[in-house]
C-alpha cells in the first residue's frame, strides 16, 4: 500500500469557515501541504489577504473570501464564489464558532443565544445543504463539523456554547445518515482545551487551569495543528468507510 496517498488530498477543494486563525487556520494549512485547493472565509478580508498570502508563498493554492457565517445571505455567495474560483466543492469544515458570553446560563440574554445559534448551529445546517450539489459530484466527499467536548457533556461557564455543539453534533449525525447514499461523509471533531485566542479566556485563568488539568490524561493544552491532522485524516481516503463519527481531541478529559 502506498501510504503516501491514503492522506493526499491532490486535486481536491476545500472550504474552512473561521479560517484566518487558530484551528481553522492550522486545518488550511495542513490542508494545502497535502495537495488541497483551499478556500478560507471569515468576516475580515483584510484578514483573509494576509493569511491566505503566507500560505501561498509557501507554494500553496489558496485563496480567502469574506463571509460572516452568521449573516444567511451572505453563504450563497460564499459557496458561488469557491466554485467560481476552482470549479467545485470536495471538502467542508464548518469551523466559524461563536460564545459572546461566559458565565452562569441564566445570565445569557436571549440575544446572545440568538447569536450562538446562528453562528454554531445554523449556518453549518445551511452552508452544508448549500453545498450538497457540489459535494454529491464528487468522489470522495467529506464534511468536518467542529464541535467541542462541551457538545457531549456542559462546561462550566460555557452553557448556550455548549448547548449549540451538542445540537452540532446531533446535525452532524443527521446528515451522514441521510448522505450515505450520496457518497458524502459527514463527521465531527471534538476538541477540548487548545491554546488559540478563541479559548484565551481559559488558558489564561489559572484557577481554570488548574482545575483542568487535574482532569487531563495527558497534562497539557492541546495545538490547533493536533486539530489540522485530525481533520486531514477525516478529509482523506484514510477515513474512508467513517461517518458520523464523533472523534475527541481533549488530552483525555472525556475519559
Amino acid at each position: 500500500m502506498d501510504l503516501s496517498s491514503v492522506f493526499s488530498l491532490d486535486g481536491k477543494v476545500a472550504l474552512i469557515t473561521g479560517a484566518s486563525k487558530g484551528i481553522g487556520f492550522s486545518i488550511a494549512e495542513i490542508f494545502a501541504a497535502a495537495g488541497a485547493k483551499v478556500v478560507i472565509s471569515s468576516r475580515k478580508q483584510d484578514a483573509l489577504d494576509e493569511m491566505s498570502g503566507k500560505l501561498r508563498a509557501k507554494g500553496y493554492e489558496v485563496s480567502g473570501f469574506a463571509c460572516n457565517v452568521g449573516n444567511m445571505e451572505e453563504l450563497p455567495k460564499l459557496v458561488d464564489q469557491t466554485v467560481e474560483k476552482y470549479g467545485t466543492i470536495d471538502i467542508l469544515v464548518n469551523n466559524a464558532a461563536s460564545n459572546p458570553v461566559f458565565g452562569p446560563v441564566h445570565d445569557t440574554i436571549l440575544e446572545a443565544f440568538d447569536k450562538i445559534m446562528d453562528v454554531n448551529v445554523k449556518a453549518p445546517f445551511e452552508l452544508t445543504r448549500l453545498c450538497f450539489p457540489h459535494l454529491r459530484k464528487s468522489a470522495e466527499a467529506s464534511v468536518i463539523n467542529i464541535s467541542s467536548i462541551g457538545g457531549i457533556s456542559p462546561e462550566a461557564g460555557l452553557g448556550i456554547y455548549s448547548v449549540s455543539k451538542a445540537a452540532l453534533i446531533s446535525l452532524t449525525k443527521v446528515y451522514a445518515k441521510e448522505w450515505g447514499d450520496a457518497g458524502i461523509r459527514v463527521n465531527a471533531i471534538c476538541p477540548g482545551l487548545i491554546q488559540t485566542k478563541f479559548s484565551e479566556a481559559l488558558w489564561t485563568n489559572d484557577k481554570i487551569m488548574g482545575m483542568i488539568m487535574k482532569q487531563l490524561s495527558i497534562k497539557r493544552a492541546g495545538t490547533s495543528e493536533e486539530i489540522g491532522a485530525m481533520a486531514l485524516f477525516l478529509a482523506s481516503a484514510a477515513s474512508s468507510y467513517t461517518t458520523g463519527g464523533v472523534f475527541t481531541a481533549d488530552g483525555g478529559f472525556t475519559i
